[in-house]
């Protein structure tokens, strides 16, 4: 009898078995039990046998691999019951494992295993010295990663990588921008490649390489490669003059990438714009005229090359330089320098010189204003034209001279030629004449009868004159015996009318002296005006239509006149002047420094002005012309000028009268070895106000420059008022005050002489009021055109000048007897200058 848990269990023997087996069934699991066994003779049982025997326990739930690396496996399973002790076994290998009491989930790392193999784990749940029947997991290590992942090519859109095979293992993964790529290896290979396509341009990319065992990646290994940049699409040349090439591309914001820029064998790498950033703009410098320069531009981004963007672009032949043979008909000269072809044109006559060094044009018409242009046909981003224009000698004359007035006067006649000629120069005894086009004749009085005179005559148009036509003319005879009688009898006449004039006013004697000393003071300089009489001294000139304005202005029509002005007036220097009757005196002209071989000119037409403080308080100077920009920079540069003040716009009436020196944007541009960046500019309603950052690209010496720009003020005219110009003056003497260093300040307008004479004038007016009391306008206008030619260039800016005194003086209250003219119209009253206020 077996007995157990409070059950008794009845066991019969079969009479043969010396061995006693039974089962004992529907026990549970993983439990101790204890046995009592007792042998029964008839009613009686032994004193029984103790057993203790367990169950064996059950397996486990969830047996998994979590993770692995190339040495080692992680298992987890759930615990079984409150069972600690379970038994993992692999490869002949027998691993006990004991768990936490308060695990639930048990979790094991298998270490020092074989990257890249399958093991067979076995999982006992142990229960005394009882397992249960076991659990079976397969699982495999990570294979390692591969060795040499290099890239061995790559263009716009591809790149090639190649790695040595890991072992056996065929298979690979490459992860990059989020794209897995599965790869499969030959059998034979060593090393695998792969090509990557459909990427982008110059862009870079990172990739990881993974080795594959069956669902088990390697921890991986990456790579950063790029693929190559694309090559500019088109290089342009923006502007191609004689000694500089500026080239534009196009670029992507986007793109990290660099620019190497090859030309004139020198190596550069421009930069984005500031402010316009998908444009790269660089201008190559000291290059020579009419000259071809290949050039190369490459792109580079990581260490990569584009392919190479090759063209060509074309220096400007330098017109202005060419010294030009001319005739009344023909027009030659040697050009340095590359050009297809040279034009001359003048309106529908156009002659035609091909490419060369020796330009003729022939069959001319005398007189004629002809523009050349030089152009370079065969290139496709800028066309380097070069023009200049070149007048021909004005056509000769014939002439004759003709008997008249008695041998007193002479007649000379000319002919008519075809050409083109304004005037006629005539040339006698020493005594110059001109006469217009439209008269074919001139009489000449004062000559002495029966003697021989050497004439010439000479066509003109502009500043050109004809070759000279010489003859001789022999007054008439006739004259001799009369002029001697007419003289004798005149003598006698005028000895009488003395006599009876001193009988009559015996008093002239006594005025004699008075009289010369009247003559004496007329020709003294004017005395400055004191505050106190300047309103009646204004009154006084302003009487009878402005006459007292009229004379005191016309006073000054011939000062400073008789001065040279031989370097204005050289034939190479002519081109450099704006209009042919302003021409700087030689004793106050600016020089320009000539130590520089390329640079042999030392003129430019610009005069040092007086000031209230000093002789060389200002420098007058005409608007530059597109040939003489880096001039004028060189001037502002060398004088260390630091303000600049511009009374003109750059075109006014559909007419240039100014070049736009400074750069439009804030991009550095370069004026021959300046370069000049334009720092900031503020515009109000009058006025501009700009500072400019001005570089020596030699020394790398910067200064900067302040620019007063004036906007409303009309060519030999006046403002409308004078409130905005005395403002716009405070605003330069300011600069002038605060900077202190003594450098002259640049007035300019289009000719320098009118408004660059009104605004020079007022800024010394002003001064001198404030500090002495007085004002001396016609002294100083006169003193300024000792200087320069017709400084305050008209009656209505002299005018205009007393006006902003008396405005001055009125402060805000304008006066009833406000005179001054604008446009060349005097306005008597102050009407119009109380409607401007009113409406401004």
């Amino acid at each position: 009898m077996l007995r157990y848990n409070e059950t008794q269990r009845n066991v019969t023997a079969s009479a043969g078995d010396v061995i006693v087996t039974e089962t004992i069934q529907e026990l549970t699991s993983g439990t101790e039990y204890t046995f009592t066994l007792y042998t029964v003779f008839g009613n009686v049982k032994s004193i029984g046998v103790n057993l203790t025997a367990v169950t064996a326990p059950s397996i486990v739930n969830g047996f998994k691999s979590i993770d692995q690396n190339e040495t080692s496996i992680t298992l987890q399973w759930g615990k079984v019951g409150n069972i600690l002790n379970y038994m993992l076994r692999y490869n002949e290998t027998q691993r006990n494992v004991t768990a936490s009491a308060g695990d639930v989930i048990v979790t094991e790392t298998i270490q020092e295993l074989t990257s890249g193999t399958e093991y067979t784990f076995t999982l006992y749940t142990v229960f005394g010295n009882v397992k249960s029947s076991g659990v079976n997991l397969t699982a495999v290590t990570a294979p390692r990663n591969t060795g040499k992942f290099q890239v061995i090519g790559q263009n716009e859109t591809s790149i090639t990588l190649q790695w040595g095979r890991v072992e056996d293992f065929l298979n690979y993964t490459l992860r990059y921008n989020e794209i897995e790529r599965n790869v499969t290896a030959s059998a034979d290979d060593v090393n695998v490649t792969e090509t990557i396509q459909e990427l982008t341009s110059g862009t870079k990319y990172t990739f990881t390489l993974y080795t594959v065992f069956g669902n088990v990646k390697s921890s991986g290994v990456d790579l950063t490669a790029a693929t190559v940049p694309s090559m500019v699409a088109l290089v342009t040349v923006t502007e191609c003059s004689a000694t500089q090439i500026t080239l534009k591309w196009n670029v992507d914001v986007d793109k990290d990438w660099r620019y190497l820029l090859q030309m004139n064998e020198k190596d550069y790498f421009p930069l984005r714009s500031k402010n316009y950033k998908n444009v790269i703009t660089f201008t190559v410098s000291s290059l020579k005229p009419g000259t071809s320069y290949p050039f190369r531009v490459t792109t580079m981004f990581f260490g990569l090359n584009s392919t190479v963007y090759n063209n060509f672009a074309v220096t400007a032949i330098n017109c202005t330089s060419i010294p030009w043979h001319v005739t009344n008909s023909s027009i030659q000269g040697m050009v340095q320098g590359l050009f297809t072809n040279a034009r001359a044109s003048n309106k529908s006559d156009t002659h035609v010189s091909p490419g060369g060094s020796k330009v003729t044009f022939t069959g001319l018409y005398p007189g004629a204003t002809y523009d050349l242009f030089f152009e370079y046909e065969n290139h496709s981003t800028c066309v380097p034209s070069c023009s200049s224009q070149v007048t021909t000698i004005p056509p000769n004359l014939n002439g004759h001279c003709e008997n008249w007035a008695s041998g007193y006067s002479i007649y000379i006649e000319w002919n008519n030629p075809d050409g083109v000629w304004t005037a006629v120069e005539v040339n006698v005894a020493e005594k110059t004449f001109k006469k217009e086009r439209v008269e074919q004749h001139i009489i000449i009085p004062g000559f002495q009868p029966a003697k021989k005179y050497k004439v010439s005559l000479a066509s003109v148009s502009g500043s050109l004159r004809s070759e000279p036509v010489v003859f001789w003319c022999l007054t008439d005879a006739r004259g001799v015996i009369a002029g001697s009688v007419f003289a004798v009898l005149l003598f006698v006449a005028l000895v009488c009318l003395l006599v009876i004039f001193l009988l009559k006013r015996p008093d002239i004697i006594s005025r004699k002296k008075s009289f010369i000393s009247g003559s004496k003071q007329a020709n003294k300089k004017s005395k400055a005006i004191s505050v106190a009489n300047f309103p009646d001294h204004f009154k006084q000139l302003s009487g009878d239509e402005n006459r007292g304005f009229s004379q005191e202005y016309e006073n000054l029509s011939t000062v400073g006149t008789e001065q040279t002005r031989k370097e204005a007036e050289r034939l190479d220097n002519k081109p450099k002047n704006r209009f042919n009757n302003v021409l700087p005196y030689d004793w106050c002209r600016v020089k320009l420094t000539t130590s520089n071989p390329n640079e042999p000119s030392d003129y430019i037409n610009a005069n040092y002005m007086p000031g209230y403080n000093s002789n060389r308080e200002y420098i007058a100077a005409q608007g530059p012309l597109p040939t003489t920009v880096n001039d004028f920079w060189r001037m502002i540069w060398e004088q260390k000028v630091n303000g600049i003040a511009m009374v003109t716009n750059c075109t006014e009436g559909g007419r240039t009268k100014c070049e736009q020196y400074w750069p439009a944007d804030n991009e550095p541009r370069l004026y021959g070895r300046l370069s000049v960046t334009m720092n900031s500019e503020q515009q109000e309603a009058y006025w501009t106000l700009r500072e400019f950052r001005v570089k020596h690209i030699t020394t790398s010496e910067e200064r900067t420059v302040r620019h007063f720009h004036f906007t409303a003020w009309p060519d030999h005219g006046v403002p409308q008022g004078t409130e905005f110009l005395i403002h716009f003056r405070g605003l330069v003497r300011d600069h002038i005050q605060t900077e202190g260093t003594g450098a002259p300040t640049v007035v300019h307008c289009s000719a320098g002489v009118g408004r660059t004479g009104t605004l020079i004038a007022l800024d010394v007016f002003l001064q001198q009021l404030e500090k002495e009391k007085a004002v001396g306008i016609n002294s100083f206008v006169h003193k300024m055109r000792q200087s320069r030619p017709l400084m305050v260039q008209t009656e209505s800016q002299y005018v205009f000048l007393h006006q902003c005194i008396m405005d001055s003086l009125q402060q805000n209250k304008m006066t009833e007897d406000n005179i001054y003219e604008n446009a060349d119209m005097i306005y008597e009253n102050a009407t119009v200058l109380r409607e401007f206020n009113r409406n401004a």
